[in-house]
């Protein structure tokens, strides 16, 4: 009765099973996976944020498919105004923006190539269209690289894009300029598109000339770059996304020309928020900052306490909000993550939620407040070899 797209395996993991059961007990669960930031302690400009979503214009529905012409305008300024506002398309989520573009890319059964590790949602984005996921991965040689040998051996006839997540989540790493020569030079030659995903590119941690930011000046290849207010400002509750369009100027237009007419059969960008971008961009620096200081404190201290000979690793991030740890190998990283819950009443996700292909991986928030991030990465390093 109902479609394959949704023939999913969604059996409940032994992880999420005995959090239930503690959650029901009412045991007190130290949370080092919360990555909503309206739920880690930060105070939001709220005389500035509210105000804007009481705009009068939000009572008037003015239907547009690419979005608003002032959302547009306040998202070409958030690019400082190296984005033309006809170059920008809204979306409600970066989820929709993925949905746009599998739909404008792909027929049922094409190939989109995204890499691993990486957020795990892109399977679910992907079947609902009916398109593939291929995997290329990405190598750790103290810093995360392209594996540009197994990538190129990924591209057949049905591939459509390659998908970046600059940085990428959750490994923290940025794409870098020779990786980014090479993989235009590979789009270009095979037809590919690129769609950048770079939600969390705001958040790097230091100065680095070898990376790259964004992809929104590119111009050898159609690149669509992929961002929102969800973690710009830090507020995903507030649905707006959006799509840049980038790439040689016939391309681009057909794209766009192709975009609009997808969106204009969902209109599902809400007016409120459209009028009210402008000012949750202004704020976002407030927001923002508040975001890196949490995520680089809690990031030194976890740091500190993997000292010289530690069976414990800590693996380079960039940028982002996520950090990565290797445990010592005695256990599965699942088996890591049930017996840190079960014991200490610490929550950690283990790697393969986000397709590390070896073990054993941990992947942690940096977002939790302090204490709480503090006292349970006190408890992981408490287990010994």
């Amino acid at each position: 009765m109902f479609s394959s797209r949704l023939n999913w395996r969604l059996a409940v993991t032994p992880l999420a099973r005995l959090l239930d059961h503690k959650r029901s007990r009412g045991e007190e669960i130290l949370d080092l996976t919360e990555s909503n930031p309206t739920a880690a302690g930060l105070v939001y400009p709220a005389d500035r944020i509210l105000p804007a979503l009481a705009d009068a214009r939000l009572l008037r529905y003015e239907p547009s498919p690419l979005g608003l012409a002032a959302a547009r305008s306040a998202i070409s300024q958030y690019y400082a105004g190296c984005v033309p506002p006809e170059r920008i398309l809204a979306t409600a989520s970066t989820s929709e923006g993925y949905a746009f573009l599998f739909k404008l890319l792909c027929d049922p059964g094409d190939e989109v190539l995204v890499p691993r590790p990486s957020y795990p949602l892109f399977e679910f984005l992907a079947g609902l269209d009916s398109v593939r996921i291929v995997h290329y991965p990405l190598a750790y040689y103290g810093t995360w690289e392209i594996d540009f040998d197994a990538l190129e051996k990924s591209v057949t006839e049905r591939t459509r894009a390659v998908v970046v997540v600059n940085p990428n989540n959750p490994t923290g790493s940025f794409l870098k300029r020779d990786e980014l020569v090479h993989l235009t030079a590979l789009c270009r030659d095979r037809g590919l598109a690129i769609i950048s995903d770079e939600v969390f590119s705001d958040y790097a941690w230091a100065e680095d000339p070898r990376r790259v930011r964004s992809l929104v000046a590119a111009e050898d290849v159609l690149t669509f770059s992929l961002s929102g207010l969800s973690k710009v400002a830090g507020l995903p509750q507030l649905k707006l996304g959006w799509i840049v369009v980038n790439g040689p100027a016939t391309q681009r237009a057909q794209a766009l020309e192709s975009l609009e007419l997808i969106a204009d059969t969902y209109l599902s960008v809400g007016t409120p928020v459209q009028w009210a971008a402008a000012a949750l961009l202004d704020a976002r620096n407030e927001i923002q900052t508040q975001i890196t200081e949490r995520v680089r404190a809690n990031s030194a201290y976890l740091a500190a306490q993997i000292g010289p000979g530690s069976p414990w690793r800590l693996l380079l991030v960039e940028g982002g909000w996520y950090a990565t740890i290797e445990a010592p190998r005695i256990r599965s990283e699942e088996e890591w993550a049930l017996t840190l819950l079960a014991d200490d009443h610490v929550l950690v996700q283990p790697g393969f939620f986000f397709d590390f292909e070896t073990e054993a991986f941990l992947v942690v928030s940096l977002l939790p407040r302090p204490e709480i991030f503090q006292e349970g990465v006190r408890r992981i390093f408490l287990h010994a070899v």
